[in-house]
């Protein structure tokens, strides 16, 4: 008998349910808008497939009907973030950057585009404006 993988159906959250250094998220959202913020050069003298290309990096709003976040975008991500665009995040993560929360898809997570989704974007509500302070809880 041989083993079989199981696959766990994803569990879609909201975008409003995001928390810092929280991770493992399949979420729906649409993008409002994509800003390319810059092009690392490809450093020369180096045979490494990953040097030879040059990574481009793209900040987006994205969101959904409770909220909106800054997704970064990263290479290949960055053709797929097109306004108006419906995608499926899986298994993004939350990074923080000067306090405040950027939603982001690793190398072991995907972005999708999918059926136009039928919500109108809550872009009143943007978590990546709410800053948050590093506290140190001493447990007595």
């Amino acid at each position: 008998m041989e083993a079989q993988t199981i696959k766990r159906k994803p569990v879609f959250v909201k975008a409003d349910k995001l928390k810092p250094g929280t991770s493992g998220h399949t979420l729906t959202v649409k993008v409002v808008n994509s800003s390319p913020v810059k092009t690392v050069p490809s450093r020369g003298g180096r045979s490494s497939v990953i040097a030879s290309r040059p990574s481009r990096i793209a900040e987006c709003i994205v969101g959904d009907e409770t909220a909106v976040i800054i997704f970064t975008a990263r290479n290949e991500q960055v053709d797929l973030m097109k306004p108006g665009a419906t995608l499926i995040l899986r298994n993004a993560k939350i990074d923080m950057f000067k306090g405040s929360m950027r939603l982001a898809v690793d190398m072991w997570g995907r972005v999708e585009v999918t059926e136009p989704a039928n919500f109108e974007v809550r872009e009143d509500n943007n978590l990546s404006l709410v800053e948050y302070e590093l506290v140190t809880v001493t447990r007595e």
